[in-house]
């Protein structure tokens, strides 16, 4: 009899998204924009310091926007975080504009501050000042931001937060996604809270987000007919997904302290092994743990971790491959990349989801300790 599976970072649904969907479904209130897209934003402002809310259909589309709304165009250049998701850079491309990718440092696998100013000095000096600076948090971990921050206004560029990864992290006590121009929060399956599928994008500049959500709907301007005298696109969120999204909120605090559990059991259980090791939590921070990460000695090793555990019906996966390594962008510039590469050769993603049991972590372990 083969085992269950454990998946990396499921869905976890609690009591009350059933009854905002039935609500949504009895009112009618299918179409896209409706009363439960309204409160979803209003809660989601409250959790980001009031900031101004637009709900879209992805993370993606949030960081998109975001360029769109800065005026990115054709042979801009955006510096953005190597290590992440691909989504974190493609929007650059969607706009014709040109990546430089920045290296992480070693304290939170995050972009490196000083790489981050060898950057714009480069940009500078080729006379092509960087028009905005992606920044990713990952894993739930904040980035120095202090350190950011202080580069981020030296040379008065935009920035973007992608937070996708980090509602419910805090930097000194302040919510990521709020230090920047734009924050940017992602609701897919795998994330701390989901929508099926969504995002935002959130601003301390109402303006900015009145025109994000202009152009989320299709760019229609106010006229009887459907009149266009820009460039839309059909990124908002349905009022469905909202309602399910209001459910999730509901439980917030929980999921972050399940995953903050998954990672001190962890820890605990694996912290002795000479070969792993566990990133750390900054005094000034607090991570909601979104997936626990390793690092291990070699990349032998967790290769060897990593089919150990795909044998036991267990999903693990390698730290992102950095965006400066992939096929699509070899011809872009790099600022550093070794600390990256390393952290990609070397990690690993385990297990996290808030519905595991504590026989899930068990079994996750107990293959860990025999490989590594």
């Amino acid at each position: 009899m083969s085992k269950s599976k454990i998946w990396l970072s499921s869905p976890h649904m609690g009591k009350d998204e059933l009854m905002f969907v039935k609500d949504a479904f009895e009112q009618n209130w299918i179409a896209p924009i409706g009363p439960h897209l309204d409160a979803f934003e209003d809660k989601l402002s409250k959790l980001s310091s009031n900031r101004h809310v637009a709900a879209l259909s992805s993370g993606t589309s949030a960081i998109h926007l975001s360029l769109v709304v800065l005026g990115v165009s054709k042979d801009d250049i955006i510096l953005c975080s190597s290590f992440t998701f691909a989504a974190s850079a493609n929007p650059i491309i969607y706009q014709g504009a040109t990546p430089v990718f920045v290296d992480s440092e070693e304290d939170t696998w995050n972009m490196c501050p000083n790489k981050l100013e060898d950057a714009i000095k480069d940009c500078i000096g080729k006379g092509k000042k960087p028009k905005a600076i992606i920044l990713v948090h990952l894993y739930g971990m904040s980035s120095k931001m202090d350190e950011i921050m202080s580069v981020v206004k030296k040379y008065d560029i935009p920035l973007i937060e992608d937070a996708a990864e980090a509602l419910g992290s805090t930097y000194n006590n302040q919510p990521l996604g709020t230090f920047g121009d734009f924050g940017i929060y992602s609701f897919n399956g795998n994330k701390i809270i989901t929508t099926s599928g969504g995002g935002a994008l959130i601003s301390n500049n109402k303006k900015n987000i009145e025109k994000a959500k202009f152009l989320a709907t299709q760019a229609r301007d106010n006229a009887p007919h459907y009149e266009h005298s820009h460039i839309g696109y059909n990124y908002r969120m349905s009022n469905v997904l909202a309602a399910i999204g209001l459910g999730q909120l509901t439980v917030l605090p929980q999921r972050v302290e399940k995953r903050r559990e998954n990672f001190a059991y962890y820890k605990e259980q694996l912290s002795s092994h000479a070969r792993i090791v566990f990133l750390k939590e900054a005094e000034n921070t607090y991570s909601n743990r979104w997936i626990t990460t390793i690092l291990t000695d070699s990349f032998e090793t967790r290769e060897k971790v990593r089919k150990a555990l795909m044998l036991e019906n267990i999903e693990s996966r390698p730290l992102w491959k950095p965006m400066h390594l992939q096929p699509v962008y070899k011809n872009c510039q790099i600022f550093g990349g070794s600390v990256c590469s390393t952290l990609f050769s070397k990690g690993l993603c385990l297990p996290s989801a808030s519905n595991l049991s504590n026989d899930d972590l068990d079994r996750v372990i107990n293959v860990i300790k025999k490989h590594a």
